[in-house]
């Protein structure tokens, strides 16, 4: 007989959405107060942030050694509050501390820990440096192409289904869910590119982001499947640890940051 008390059939897909729905409300609200506020705020934000994926990256890892985990958390976190307060050419190779540090104090798949810990911190920096360059405006940008890739990605794989996109690494992604997100981008990308003048290129920009941001997910997917585990942590109630939730983010950022020059984005705007 079935337990009237559990989900069963199309309700099961549906499980874990309202906790998600409740978790990233206060996500967005914590999230946009942080962006509106700027300076210090924001940065201790995306300096404790660093520091926590950088801990659960390592515990990943490194489940068998939790002093060693926090430690690789607290140095991320140092390196990058020194990055975001010196000047960039010194901070390029503080953002390289963990990684360096990881080769000493991570004894098992170290090399996804140093290359991960960099993109982490890498990404971070380019937040910071879009705030503060750009204005809250195009980190919104940036959130709003992230969200919506996600958002529509969840919602479109679910309800069309259609063949996987990567069933080894991440078993519940579907192309659908896949293009869906890109259309969302491109959405994001044409309302911006209006506002802001930069037309039609712009829709062009926020699809690669979308890419960007769903590369940043299959990878961290990729992590966890290597250590045979669901969540990075259970820090936030249906989304699981903060690489969970910001692995898109830290994709979309650092492709922004690394590429944007190179597509002149953006162009005309301080």
């Amino acid at each position: 007989m079935t337990d009237p008390a559990k989900p069963t059939g199309g309700d099961r897909k549906w499980s874990d959405l309202m906790p998600r729905i409740l978790s990233a409300a206060v996500m967005v609200a914590l999230g946009s107060l942080m962006i509106w506020l700027g300076g210090h705020w924001f940065r201790l934000f995306v300096v404790l942030l660093s520091a926590g994926m950088v801990w659960e990256l390592t515990r990943m890892s490194a489940p068998e050694r939790p002093d060693r985990c926090y430690l690789m958390g607290a140095i991320a976190g140092v390196a990058a509050l020194a990055a975001i307060y010196l000047p960039a050419a010194i901070a390029m190779p503080l953002l390289l501390v963990p990684s360096m540090a990881a080769i000493a104090l991570v004894p098992q798949r170290r090399t996804v820990v140093i290359a991960y810990a960099a993109m982490i911190l890498l990404a971070g920096f380019g937040m910071v440096r879009i705030r503060d360059d750009l204005g809250a405006t195009w980190l919104l940008w940036l959130v709003a192409v992230v969200v919506v890739t996600d958002v529509l990605g969840y919602f479109a794989g679910r309800m069309i289904g259609g063949p996987k996109f990567w069933p080894r690494v991440s078993p519940k992604k579907t192309w659908s869910g896949t293009a869906a997100g890109w259309v969302g981008a491109a959405a994001v990308g044409l309302a911006y590119g209006q506002w802001s003048g930069l037309g039609i290129a712009l829709v062009g920009i926020s699809i690669a982001v979308s890419m960007a941001s769903q590369m940043g997910d299959i990878a961290e997917s990729a992590i966890k499947r290597k250590a045979g585990i669901k969540d990075s942590s259970n820090l936030i109630p249906g989304h699981g640890g903060l690489l969970d939730r910001f692995d898109g983010m830290l994709g979309g950022s650092l492709f922004l940051l690394l590429a944007g020059p190179v597509a002149g984005f953006p162009p005309g705007i301080g």
